[in-house]
């Protein structure tokens, strides 16, 4: 597949990118933790030269990309969004997903800041700053993939790579007003992404467009780029969840997620209410302490006991969960939650997707969270809490946005594990459709 049209160079695009990000009056200081401009420089103006000898390396090729600060270059220290890693030794090699990313000619414009460590879905972080949200920016952008979120709807960057471990690519995609995909695990190498969670954690987009997002997966996952032909609507069979999923939605998720539904109900799909019994089921193995919180105490447990105030406390206290996890329950957890995930296939064999909103709330106000940690807890709480399921249960989703009046709000499909390809039809359709 060739490179997409464009009246505008990547050179051009690449420029306009590095001027939103210098702008004093934006949000480019706080979006980003590093700017690689005079290697942009050069990756765009090969790109272009490529394009003028009909030696295109692809549909990415000059396009403008950035990147988690979790993912290693070689020779750089990675600091996953912790002043605990300012000191590291630098990476002695790229993450593989980067690496693809650069041989299909992307240009990586920088490294954006991140929730310390990917740990909440809340996106504050007071090592680096938070980035406001680009509708309020008083307003929490969502994490843990903040910055990558701000940097494409800010106009920063055309694609961002992100990771999600319980909805870090979905969540601020959702409050950002942007598409974020999270691919079935297996697709994509987490090789040099500093891990929050082994069992967890995804590689996945986020962009303005299911197709951008699309190609950027296909490129980290080793895949062949296809054409991404929208699924037909008519017949299409989606499930609402009931039950835990669709409580406590604010009035404006509520309203534009029901709109959505009435609007693809229209258009010939088939919506019906769907139970999900292995919710409970998933909280129970949860109950024993998450794998998230063990894990990552595994990670840091020396960090923990030596450094522990140089943590963000909000960080340091999720991660503190970990400390008292038995190894039996550790293995009970990894043993049931296999089950789980078989069980869990066949359960959604009736249908092409779940469908609800990415998040229950809209971004709330960083002030209100920003050290008061029992409102933190319970926004993080609710933010995290549709987004994980998918995690948990090893399947692949996408958060596209709801375009209404006021704060952004995102509707997510949930497809079945290795079905990614067939989701992200489905959400090539439901992209306009869902136009309210």
């Amino acid at each position: 597949m060739n490179r997409p049209a464009s009246t505008r160079s990547s050179r051009d695009r690449l420029e306009a990118c590095l001027a939103r990000i210098e702008d004093p009056a934006g949000e480019g200081r706080r979006a980003f933790t590093k700017i690689y401009a005079d290697q942009a420089r050069a990756a765009a103006d090969s790109a272009d030269r490529r394009a003028e000898l009909g030696l295109g390396l692809g549909a990415l090729d000059g396009r403008i990309v950035s990147i988690k600060d979790l993912f290693d270059v070689a020779g750089e220290t990675t600091t996953a969004g912790s002043k605990l890693r300012r000191d590291a030794a630098p990476a002695s090699s790229e993450a593989p997903a980067i690496a693809r990313l650069r041989a299909a000619g992307v240009v990586i414009v920088g490294k954006t800041n991140m929730t310390e460590f990917a740990f909440s879905g809340v996106g504050i972080n007071p090592h680096y700053g938070t980035p406001g949200n680009p509708v309020d920016r008083s307003r929490i952008p969502g994490g843990s993939s903040s910055g990558g979120a701000v940097s494409v709807a800010d106009g920063m960057a055309e694609i961002t790579i992100g990771s999600d471990t319980g909805g870090s690519t979905r969540i601020p995609a959702a409050l950002c007003g942007i598409v974020g995909w999270k691919p079935s695990q297996y697709r994509v190498p987490t090789a040099g992404a500093f891990p929050l969670s082994y069992a967890l954690d995804s590689i996945g987009p986020m962009a303005g467009s299911v197709a951008d997002c699309a190609l950027a997966d296909a490129v980290m996952a080793g895949d062949a780029i296809a054409p991404l032909t929208p699924a037909p609507l008519a017949g299409l069979r989606l499930g609402i969840p009931q039950g835990l999923l669709l409580e406590g939605m604010d009035p404006a998720v509520a309203g534009a997620f029901d709109a959505a539904c009435k609007g693809l109900g229209t258009a010939g799909a088939m919506l019906r209410d769907h139970p999900l019994p292995l919710l409970q089921e998933m909280l129970s193995v949860n109950a024993r302490g998450g794998f998230a919180a063990t894990e990552a105490f595994f990670i840091h447990r020396e960090a923990m006991d030596q450094r522990p105030d140089d943590f963000d406390p909000m960080v340091r206290g999720r991660i503190e969960r970990g400390r008292t996890v038995l190894a039996a329950d550790y293995i009970f957890m990894q043993r049931r939650r296999a089950e789980l995930i078989a069980a869990m296939d066949q359960h959604l064999a009736d249908l092409d997707a779940l469908i609800l909103p990415t998040a229950p709330i809209v971004a709330p106000k960083i002030a209100d969270l920003a050290g008061d940690e029992a409102a933190f807890t319970a926004a993080n709480g609710l933010l995290l809490r549709n987004t994980s399921v998918a995690n948990f249960f090893d399947l692949c989703a996408i958060s596209l946005p709801l375009l209404v009046s006021g704060l952004p709000v995102g509707l997510m499909l949930i497809g079945r594990k290795g079905q990614d390809q067939r989701l992200l039809r489905m959400a090539t359709a439901l992209e306009s459709a869902i136009r309210i």
